[in-house]
């Protein structure tokens, strides 16, 4: 009898269930309206948990934000963060100085290691127009060896995100954008050097994946160099987007996690309106994890050593006038390095 491709199917809720070495995903997708001269919405709060605004009134919502959406100064120690943003801009400052401007297919890579504050605004810049946003928060897990090392954040511009362009014998186009984890011989950007997705017997993979109407695709199994005694590699499809899909010989009408065998090929087909996922995949750290809000760690007393470092040191204090800054008021994307150097994308 042939092995079955779909091991377990979670429906998709704020945020979505992710497995080890994955610690968190959230999907934000925010039809944000016009912007007014203090880059927040042109409109009225009226009726919103400011400070708490997650119920989405009107399709949008700012979050912890007062005045512009998004989530002002917070500390994280022990994990990273992969924010990859689809639509709109994310303005990012920290608590070492560094300081970005991104957005539009852009992906800010972020280890947090010893401790780090930073503040992630959405600055709606369109003063004509509606300013939508959308964006993947993934939180990855560091193994204990790492869950000190120094803070770092990299850049993945668009242009340098490699993106493959499938077509099925019927002509039908599928794109799988690259995060992180090649794709045959195509492979993105280098994982920052303390990630657990720096090593290649991680496994680690975070795609994207756009299907035309009635499109066919297959999903390559992972080819495992590193059997043995190891724990295998987790694989989950995150299907948010479209009125279908079918997985291998499984077909779902709602919007679900969908936890599959990595070692398998998978066809894909997508519905008839088309479809999009997202594909999180990695070997699991397979460590303790001890978490309290945005500190994870592998025991109980490393968290209350990281508050105590964070009362102490403020994770090296808060050197912005305001909790939550914005870079202006100009679309140009930008980041300026913890070390002062600053770089560019291609426009």
């Amino acid at each position: 009898m042939a092995s079955i491709p779909v091991l377990r199917v979670l429906p998709l809720g704020f945020p979505w269930e992710t497995v080890d070495p994955f610690l968190f995903c959230v999907h934000h997708d925010d039809a944000y309206p016009k912007g007014n001269a203090a880059l927040g919405p042109d409109a009225s709060l009226a009726g919103r948990n400011i400070g708490q605004d997650f119920a989405g009134k009107d399709g949008w919502r700012m979050y912890h934000g007062d005045e512009v959406p998004g989530f002002p100064q917070h500390p994280h120690r022990g994990f990273e963060t992969v924010t990859v943003v689809r639509n709109g801009f994310i303005d990012h400052s920290d608590s070492l100085g560094a300081r970005a401007r991104f957005g539009r297919g852009d992906t800010q890579w972020l280890t947090a290691g010893k401790g780090i504050v930073h503040a992630e605004m959405f600055p709606l810049l369109h003063r004509d127009k509606p300013n939508p946003v959308e964006l993947f928060q993934i939180w990855l897990n560091l193994p204990s060896g790492s869950k000190f090392a120094d803070p770092h954040f990299s850049m993945f511009w668009r242009d340098q995100v490699p993106v493959v362009h499938l077509k099925d014998s019927e002509g039908r186009a599928s794109d799988v954008t690259l995060i992180a984890g090649a794709f045959g011989e195509v492979t993105p950007p280098s994982p920052p050097p303390n990630s657990w997705a720096s090593g290649a017997q991680a496994a680690v993979a975070i795609w994207t994946l756009r299907m035309d109407a009635g499109a066919k695709m297959t999903l390559p199994g992972h080819t495992d160099m590193f059997s043995g005694n190891a724990p295998t590699v987790n694989r989950t499809l995150y299907f948010f987007r479209g009125e279908s899909v079918r997985v291998g010989d499984q077909a779902f009408e709602q919007h679900v996690a969908i936890q599959v065998r990595s070692d398998h090929d998978i066809e894909l087909v997508a519905g008839p309106d088309g479809c999009e996922l997202l594909m999180l995949q990695g070997r699991p750290i397979g460590e303790r994890v001890v978490q309290y809000g945005p500190f994870v760690m592998n025991a109980q007393a490393e968290i209350e050593q990281a508050f105590a470092d964070y009362r102490r040191t403020k994770f090296g204090g808060w050197p912005w006038p305001k909790d939550g800054p914005v870079h202006g008021d100009a679309p140009e994307r930008f980041a300026v390095n913890i070390d002062g150097s600053e770089e560019r994308p291609l426009p």
